[in-house]
């Protein structure tokens, strides 16, 4: 008849970890027990099958109680760090269940990503401190990819009919009217507006092309049959927009809600004309095929709170 095999230390237990350091503690076999739960012959026989799986003695068995021996002080000192581990390791695991630890990753395009990012990601922080937010301010195309590869969670940005839809899952937010800016104190502010065609010989800051908005802006051209400027500087960089309005009579044309954050900090002036202009609807998008760790939930639900509120 086989040998049944013995126990191996790395099938010990919790509760006979637990019980070597309240053996170390109460050097007293009946008050382990009692401080444990448990029964005093349910104690002997976890130490002993203890013992039997390390091949050592842990406790030297006294008249009047329990001593420690070599192997029972490195096994106690060793058994105390495994349970403060696991207890750590369920507190973190609790917190993660219940969306107050964890990370999560979020793109925009520019505009939801000066409206609804900052006071959502401010919802967040303020309700779990300890849950950490990355953030990514991009092209709707350069945002769909990195969400397809893992590297976001969720994205605020538009679906065109080149993107695969069938893993997403889109909830629209808002379109984006259009508008044009100029520096504060810019001569077309203090008079009458002129009309488009002339706004068109003054020099621009527009988008590259192939972006969205630059096709947009040519597409408005066209259809409005004026001519489109011809003294144009390319960016998308809103920064360096800012700062060469600043020293120029240049315009520049922005997404309203990009334009009114600016406007808000006195970097730029909306011009008092409504460009027959908009940009495709944004929304939410996430993969269906992918479940939403806790942390990132809580993050989609702010967003879609602060999208009710700002855009109905």
């Amino acid at each position: 008849m086989p040998t049944p095999s013995r126990p191996t230390p790395s099938r010990l237990k919790p509760r006979q970890l637990a019980l070597v350091v309240a053996l170390a503690d109460t050097a007293n076999l009946h008050r382990a027990a009692e401080r444990l739960n448990m029964t005093q012959p349910t104690a002997s026989r976890l130490l002993k099958e203890m013992e039997n799986a390390l091949g050592v003695p842990l406790f030297e068995r006294l008249p009047r109680g329990v001593r420690p021996t070599w192997y029972g002080e490195a096994m106690a000192r060793h058994a105390r760090a495994a349970l403060a581990s696991l207890g750590m390791a369920h507190e973190e695991i609790q917190a993660l269940k219940d969306g107050r630890q964890g990370q999560v990753a979020v793109g925009a395009v520019s505009a939801p990503g000066v409206t609804m990012l900052p006071p959502a990601v401010a919802r967040i922080k303020r309700e779990r401190p300890g849950v950490r937010v990355s953030l990514e301010i991009e092209s709707s195309d350069v945002l769909l990819a990195h969400l397809d590869e893992g590297r976001l969670d969720i994205v605020v940005a538009r679906l065109y009919a080149q993107h695969d839809q069938s893993r997403l899952r889109y909830r629209r937010m808002a379109d984006e009217p259009v508008c044009a800016v100029a520096r504060r104190g810019h001569p077309l502010l203090a008079g009458p507006m002129p009309s488009l065609a002339e706004l068109m010989e003054y020099g621009w800051i527009v988008p590259p092309v192939g972006s969205v908005l630059r096709h947009r802006f040519d597409l408005m051209c066209q259809e409005q049959g004026v001519r489109a400027p011809a003294d144009l500087v390319e960016t998308a960089a809103l920064l360096f927009i800012t700062r060469m309005l600043e020293q120029s009579d240049r315009l520049a044309v922005l997404a309203l809600d990009v334009a009114r954050y600016y406007a808000e900090h006195e970097a730029v002036a909306i011009l008092p004309l409504e460009l027959p202009c908009r940009l495709d609807d944004f929304g939410i998008i996430v993969r269906s095929d992918r479940q939403l760790s806790p942390a990132a939930q809580a993050m989609m639900q702010a967003l879609e709170e602060e999208g009710r509120a700002l855009y109905g």
